[in-house]
């Protein structure tokens, strides 16, 4: 996620900016940029790769005189990351750095398609946007016309020679904080606290829909009032945002995730993948390798290649792959699933599908990772950084990349694309934390801490999102859960079924109920604890978590998905383990 710093006083701003945005490192970025307006004269400066580039950049420079100075790391959604498409972008007298997605940004460049564009963002649309209004209107009418016209989520800051001593700022669906800085005529901007830690006392968390300006006389909102209070701080608890634990924060992140990975991948109801326009698609088949988290990703995604897309796909567990000598036809594509693009078995899989012969295709969050350098192909799955151990968001955005390549793959004629996009493109709400239910999940928990284990059950793609519930409580809780596939309990482990056993039932009402329904009354009849995740009420459960009416059992996925990562926190919490570090494991396993 892109990290904002803006300043606006008379300290030397460089280091104030270079500064705010190392406390910002831990968003992730590829590239770092800053701009500076003092004396009405305008500089930016922006560089690829890691933040000491910049410094390097600008070591001879420092800027001593009032104004204002503005600051970015950026992590890459829409254009390569490179020096031209990093932040700030600017126009003939502005500059703006940005966080977030203009989705109507196409539009706005054929309505100024007389302007020279410097970089493939859509961030630039709004600078040169904001320079059409400002020729004839005033800067604040101009920006306010600007904020009229933009779509999308963003927090934005802009700065401009017309008004020399001023940052514009605004926000929506993107974090920004004000802070006051020692006296009443300097202030500063970030996206998180973390950077105001030991410099503010005070701070102001912008609405939904705020917007307006600083100046050395205050701030101007043009659509409320701003409430300051006192800021915490502990470091550690400012780089979460407000929340308890890292976990909980990337479990909220997951509604801004889909939007950043919809950038430039659906046009004109098609799904586009630059990478991937060389990919010859003459293959007949996929296997897909992968570990842990992702190995359960790849298994749900099975379904939706094989249903829905028409395409044969296998799955193997990495560590496994590496030494049955599996046979692998040339004419499939091997495609491989890892968080960081180092993990070990997973590359050593990579590469024996490549002497093999075979074309492969890399999924993973890292850019320039081993695993993203060794594919002959590599989709960025675009979760920003996860700083818990027990993935979530990155269990979310590989499960989307892989339901976008399935469409991008399609093999099936039959296939409604224009349902699935419409389901994909309304993920971002489906996937909002419901605050009820995350309070009846806090209520619940301390239901669930005695007994002798756990079932997630459920059938078809809903069968791997019980192994991943089940791997997210006893990874980071302790407590023994087995996921599996609802048909299979009569076939073994109903035998384990008594009073003493918690049930969690996925039950879709899009796919297979009435056989998932079936399966937990044989379990509730032998006196298991039953806690039934539906849409539909079912009486016979001890406990129930209501799910949202949705048309495509993918949106039921992710909308549960979401409630089982709730009730591994929540049940974590109540027993005391460290959520974002637990015993014994690693967020990157790089040994065998």
């Amino acid at each position: 996620m892109c990290g904002i710093i803006g300043y606006l006083g008379q300290l030397e701003k460089k280091e104030i900016i270079l500064k705010g945005l190392k406390e910002l490192e831990y968003r992730g970025y590829d590239s770092a940029g800053m701009a500076v307006l003092e004396n009405n004269e305008l500089s930016f400066f922006k560089k690829a790769g890691k933040l000491e580039n910049l410094v390097n950049f600008m070591k001879n420079l420092n800027f001593n005189d009032e104004g204002v100075a503005i600051g970015h790391t950026r992590w890459a959604t829409h254009g390569k990351p490179d020096d031209t498409n990093s932040h700030p972008h600017y126009g003939e007298y502005s500059c703006i750095i940005h966080n977030g997605i203009i989705e109507n940004y196409k539009e706005i460049k054929e309505e100024l398609k007389t302007t020279h564009f410097n970089s493939q963002t859509d961030t630039e649309v709004v600078v040169h946007l904001f320079e059409k209004y400002a020729n004839t209107l005033s800067p604040e009418k101009a920006f306010s016309e600007v904020i009229k016209k933009i779509d999308g989520a963003y927090a934005i800051l802009l700065i401009t020679k017309k008004a020399p001593n001023t940052i514009f700022f605004a926000k929506k669906n993107a974090p920004l904080i004000i802070g006051k800085g020692s006296n009443n005529s300097e202030f500063y901007m970030a996206s998180c606290d973390a950077p105001l830690v030991g410099i503010c006392k005070q701070v102001a968390y912008l609405n939904d829909g705020d917007f307006g300006f600083l100046d050395k006389n205050g701030i101007h909102l043009l659509n409320g009032v701003v409430e300051f209070k006192e800021l915490n701080c502990d470091k550690e608890s400012a780089l979460k945002d407000g929340f308890d634990t890292f976990m909980e924060k990337e479990i909220y992140e997951q509604s801004q995730i889909v939007q950043n990975i919809l950038i430039g991948r659906i046009i004109n109801d098609k799904v586009c993948f630059d990478e991937l326009k060389n990919l010859n698609q003459d293959f007949s088949k996929i296997i897909i390798c992968a570990c842990g988290t992702s190995y359960h990703a790849a298994l749900a995604s099975s379904y939706i290649y094989e249903r829905s897309a028409n395409i044969e796909c296998r799955v193997e567990i990495a560590s496994e792959f590496r030494y049955k000598n599996g046979f692998l036809d040339k004419n499939a594509l091997f495609v491989c699933i890892s968080q960081s693009g180092e993990t070990a078995d997973t590359l050593e899989a990579l590469k024996i599908a490549k002497n093999a012969g075979l074309k492969t295709l890399a999924l993973c969050n890292v850019d320039n990772s081993s695993i993203a350098r060794e594919a002959d192909y590599c989709i960025l799955i675009r979760a920003g950084i996860e700083k818990s151990v027990a993935s979530t968001k990155a269990f979310c955005a590989q499960m989307l990349n892989l339901w976008l390549l399935a469409l991008y793959l399609n093999k099936n004629p039959n296939l409604d694309i224009k349902k699935e996009l419409l389901a994909i493109k309304d993920l971002s709400n489906v996937l909002k934390v419901n605050k009820n239910t995350h309070d009846k999940l806090k209520r619940l928990s301390k239901r669930y801490l005695h007994g002798h284990g756990f079932f997630f059950i459920g059938r078809d793609l809903f069968y791997p999102l019980a192994l991943e519930a089940a791997l997210k409580l006893k990874e980071i809780s302790y407590m023994h859960a087995e996921g599996y596939a609802a048909g299979e309990m009569k076939h073994g482990p109903i035998a384990l079924a008594d009073s003493e056993l918690f049930t969690i039932a996925f039950m879709p009402k899009n796919i297979l109920y009435d056989k998932t329904r079936s399966n937990v009354l044989e379990l509730s009849a032998r006196d298991a604890n039953i806690l039934a995740i539906s849409p539909i009420e079912f009486s016979e459960a001890d406990d129930f978590i209501k799910t949202s009416e949705q048309e495509h059992y993918l949106s039921e996925f992710f909308e549960m998905m979401v409630i089982m990562q709730l009730f591994a926190l929540e049940i974590t919490n109540r027993v005391g383990a460290n959520v974002d570090m637990p015993r014994n494991l690693a967020k990157s396993v790089t040994v065998e």
